[in-house]
């Protein structure tokens, strides 16, 4: 045993072992990952979207009924309602000639539920 220690960059005062760095690095997600994520946050950096995605965190609604809670046209909530579709944050299900609009999953009132949080910190 040499007594020597694999250093890494001089980081910040810090000098970081190679290996921590190598599982940081592992650990780190794809930029194709981070690229699917970075959409999904400026999908939510839009208050109108966001105002849909709070109202749906709260009840499954129609077109229509975003538009009277929001307070714009069913054209620009539907054209808001497509865009959240694509990045899988809302989805819909049809009741005879109705359409209902949800959130895709348990993971979008969570993401909006810790912002909320965040803010009033």
């Amino acid at each position: 045993m040499t007594g020597k220690k694999e250093k890494g960059p001089f980081v910040g005062g810090l000098q970081l072992q190679q290996k921590t760095l190598k599982l940081i690095q592992q650990a780190m997600s794809s930029d194709k990952i981070l690229l699917s994520l970075v959409e999904i946050f400026t999908a939510l950096a839009d208050p109108t979207r966001l105002k849909i995605i709070q109202a749906l965190s709260l009840k499954e609604l129609r077109v229509c009924d975003l538009a009277y809670l929001i307070g714009l046209s069913i054209s620009v909530i539907s054209h808001q309602l497509r865009l959240l579709r694509h990045l899988r944050l809302v989805k819909f299900r049809k009741e005879g000639r109705m359409v209902f609009y949800s959130l895709a999953d348990g993971h979008i009132e969570t993401l909006l539920q810790q912002g909320l949080e965040h803010v009033a910190e």
